[in-house]
């Protein structure tokens, strides 16, 4: 391409968008239908001009000119409360509902895991010898000891604060690592199905099995389920990388992405409750089987919000992606 001629060719058409978008008052219909169609030959133009005869300080001009021009033609949006009510009641449980196919297989396996590696350490004297010394595991398990007083070795505040940042931070990773073909995400689980799993033979082996579960189940069953939605969707989004279906690669794991993205807002929001029920209410002297009850009652909400709001969203359309209008616009490569 000869550059000089191309320029001179086209100049006076990036002109006339460049005068257009200086335009302080409203266009015309036909000034508007203008600025598109010049918006149009410039974005190929500056396709042409990257492929065939880079030239930085061209490509630079025609590059903010295209990104004015597109910035003007669909307008800026600002977010507004409905958004939020959207995100609340549409949005977010139409995503973890949709995941529901790879979350809920994701908890049974979890489960069933945890629960024998539990059997397996509680069963075994030779594996809690590994893990630390007979007297600290004394220290670990005895009536008063780090197991019980873990949960009020804090203020109530600072100690929700400071898990459900953790956990947070966990769910966060699961979804983004995802993308590395589910394979950081199965270790996640696994090093929190451990942890879970040493609990569970420790306390058993002690014969306290009841206190363990009690201290574990009122805010657990919320604060687990939201890390094996987090793990569903992180597995679903590494498997869109090797099957994305009848979309394209790039198409799915954006569109994916972007619901993984809202997805971890709203398991924020889930995990803030968890957290504030293992601050205040996993520590406090209620009973048992009213702690365990709190517990149960926030599970159940939580699946009800999944299951009715949820897929009541997805049978009208909701996938949990940004509206049509915020995706991204596809640059034309001809004229």
């Amino acid at each position: 391409m000869d550059l000089d001629v191309f320029v001179s060719a086209h100049r006076a058409e990036w002109d006339r968008l460049e005068a257009l978008l200086r335009r302080r008052g409203r266009l015309t219909g036909t000034e508007a239908d203008e600025l598109v169609a010049l918006y149009q030959r410039a974005a190929t133009h500056l396709s042409l001009i990257r492929s065939s005869a880079p030239d930085p300080q061209l490509t630079g001009r025609l590059s903010q000119l295209v990104a004015r021009a597109r910035s003007t033609m669909t307008g800026t949006r600002r977010a507004s409360w409905r958004d939020v009510t959207r995100f609340l009641l549409e949005g977010f449980p139409a995503a973890v509902y949709r995941a529901r196919h790879w979350w809920v297989p994701t908890a049974v396996v979890c489960t069933v895991v945890a629960a024998l590696l539990g059997w397996w350490i509680g069963t075994h004297p030779e594996v809690q010898s590994t893990i630390a010394a007979p007297s600290e595991l004394r220290q670990l398990t005895r009536p008063g000891g780090e197991y019980e007083t873990y949960y009020s070795s804090h203020p109530a505040a600072a100690f929700a604060a400071q898990v459900w940042t953790n956990n947070a931070q966990a769910a966060a990773m699961c979804l983004v690592l995802g993308v590395f073909l589910g394979l950081p995400v199965l270790w996640i689980l696994f090093e929190n199905m451990l942890n879970l799993g040493v609990g569970i033979g420790l306390m058993s082996s002690a014969g306290r099995l009841d206190t363990f579960l009690g201290l574990v189940l009122p805010h657990g069953l919320l604060e687990l389920t939201a890390v094996f939605v987090a793990a569903g969707t992180g597995l679903r989004l590494g498997w869109t990388l090797i099957d994305p279906g009848p979309r394209t690669r790039r198409t799915a794991l954006a569109e994916e992405g972007r619901a993984a993205v809202g997805m971890a807002i709203g398991l924020a929001l889930v995990l803030l409750v968890s957290g504030a029920i293992e601050g205040f209410v996993t520590p406090s002297g209620l009973p048992t089987w009213a702690r365990i009850g709190i517990g149960i009652v926030a599970e159940l909400a939580f699946l009800a919000y999944v299951y009715v709001l949820g897929g009541r969203a997805v049978r009208t359309g909701e996938t949990g992606d940004v509206v049509a209008d915020e995706r991204s616009a596809g640059v034309p490569t001809a004229a």
